[in-house]
């Protein structure tokens, strides 16, 4: 193994830590109201529609057939794995039981699954032209911060503390490192990989955001604050990746 390849296993290993980044304003909150968690699950939901919006982008510049068919693939594999939790009864993860460790898991494998096509960007990007491989590091490691506060989002104002909360958020990150090395040595081989696991990523989190988290948000805040709050999310993290990628 060269230094190059090294190199690009510690630029990946850095996007993953990023994403722990998210859960910092939560060391700062000590306790969260109903009215909160309400906006947190909105603001959650908003964030990851954006996340979904920005991988289906990436991966239809890429190849639009890949990615339709990636998302297709996303939202079966999020709908068997729904139905096979809510099959097995209690579920615990990181504090948390029952249906709030079953929203967790779920949050948690779609970010982990969306951390496998990031990982493969990576590596393919520093097989690219001068300078692309930096380019894409870089915007990676500041998108996964709001995506380790979407994270974050989920599982603080359900008891997980917040410092648990950024490692596990640096956990979903975890295949970035994982994946980056392979892709960089097989190039040809992950290239067309690449646009389905964007797009399975994304069907994943837009059934994720229809089917729990905006749904949460409304049973304890009104449908207009939830909308606005929602729609705020998304506008902020629209305009922090315009801010990364400009």
């Amino acid at each position: 193994m060269d230094t190059s390849l090294w190199f690009i296993i510690a630029a990946a290993m850095l996007t993953a830590v990023m994403t722990g980044v998210g859960a910092l304003p939560f060391l700062f909150v000590k306790s969260l109201g109903a009215r909160t968690m309400g906006w947190s699950n909105a603001a959650a939901a908003g964030l990851m529609l954006a996340a979904s919006h920005s991988l289906i982008a990436e991966g239809v510049a890429l190849d639009i057939t890949l990615t339709f068919a990636g998302v297709l693939l996303g939202l079966g594999a999020i709908v068997v794995s729904d139905k096979l939790l809510s099959n097995k009864g209690e579920v615990e993860i990181a504090e948390l039981s029952g249906a709030n460790a079953t929203k967790a898991l779920m949050i948690l494998g779609i970010m982990t699954a969306h951390s496998f096509a990031e990982g493969v960007g990576v590596g393919v990007s520093f097989a690219g032209s001068d300078g692309l491989g930096a380019f894409i590091t870089t915007a990676i490691a500041f998108h996964n911060v709001p995506e380790g506060l979407a994270i974050a989002l989920i599982m603080v104002p359900r008891g997980t503390p917040a410092w648990k909360a950024g490692l596990w958020a640096i956990f979903t990150s975890l295949p970035q490192p994982l994946m980056a090395p392979p892709a960089f040595l097989f190039v040809e081989t992950f290239r067309p990989l690449l646009p389905v696991g964007l797009g399975v990523a994304a069907g994943a989190m837009v059934w994720m955001v229809f089917s729990e988290l905006f749904p949460e948000a409304l049973k304890r805040v009104s449908h207009s604050s939830a909308a606005t709050v929602a729609t705020l999310g998304f506008a902020a993290m629209m305009a922090f990746q315009m801010l990364v990628l400009a």
